[in-house]
């Protein structure tokens, strides 16, 4: 019997919590994949696992601390040893898409901080090239829309503000989300600096040359381990 999506989150969340080493300090994603993770470590705590977790949002870190593992800020870690967190999409590189959660800013933070970063993804996130699943692009309030302009000019088809439960979703730090539908990144490198250049933009959702290794999860139970090969 083939597993439904979030039979394979559960899946990779356990396959994950597997490779955490005791006695490490850990980054800790957000979204539903992260969520299986943290339950999956919880476990793994309980039976002696001894670790700390920097979480990369509120609910991650709300959920880590039920589950009994200690978390600790960004800044109060010496060193992150590992990081692991879900993705959005994901090309035949490793880079990946990311913020579909609204957490980006604070995930690559911790990804970047980390030694190490391991990527948790269903098949169906593997991708040839990125840009199906609309980038977020996380931007100040003031003067939003004429950064959504600036967004435009690059070649995106559509943008949306990000809406939640009819309000418009803010990020932990007082943020606005812009999903950008691009269809296709053909360099998703140059795409990268020119958001970055562009004034009110604060982080993009795209993670490039930061995933080391990617757990990817099929629908007939198995798990992969990919490598970054460059």
């Amino acid at each position: 019997m083939k597993m439904n999506s979030e039979q394979i989150k559960q899946q990779l969340g356990i396959k994950a919590a597997e490779l955490v080493h005791d006695g490490t300090t850990i980054g800790i994603g957000t979204g539903s994949t992260a969520k299986h993770f943290i339950l999956a470590l919880g476990e793994r705590v309980k039976k002696g696992l001894k670790i700390r977790g920097v979480p990369t949002s509120d609910n991650s870190k709300q959920l880590a601390e039920e589950c009994g593992i200690i978390t600790l800020e960004l800044n109060d870690a010496e060193k992150i040893d590992t990081a692991f967190d879900g993705a959005d999409e994901i090309n035949a590189s490793l880079d990946l898409i990311k913020g579909g959660g609204g957490a980006m800013l604070q995930e690559k933070m911790v990804a970047f901080a980390a030694r190490h970063f391991i990527v948790m993804a269903d098949e169906s996130k593997m991708v040839q090239h990125l840009g199906k699943f609309p980038l977020p692009v996380e931007v100040v309030p003031y003067g939003w829309k004429k950064v959504k302009q600036y967004i435009e000019a690059l070649g995106c088809k559509q943008i949306t503000l990000r809406i939640r439960n009819e309000n418009v979703f803010i990020t932990e730090h007082g943020h606005y989300i812009l999903d950008s539908y691009f269809d296709n990144i053909p360099d998703p490198g140059i795409l990268n600096q020119q958001l970055h250049s562009i004034p009110g933009v604060v982080e993009t959702g795209l993670f490039l040359d930061m995933a080391k290794q990617v757990l990817v999860g099929y629908a007939d139970g198995t798990t992969k381990l990919i490598n970054r090969t460059s």
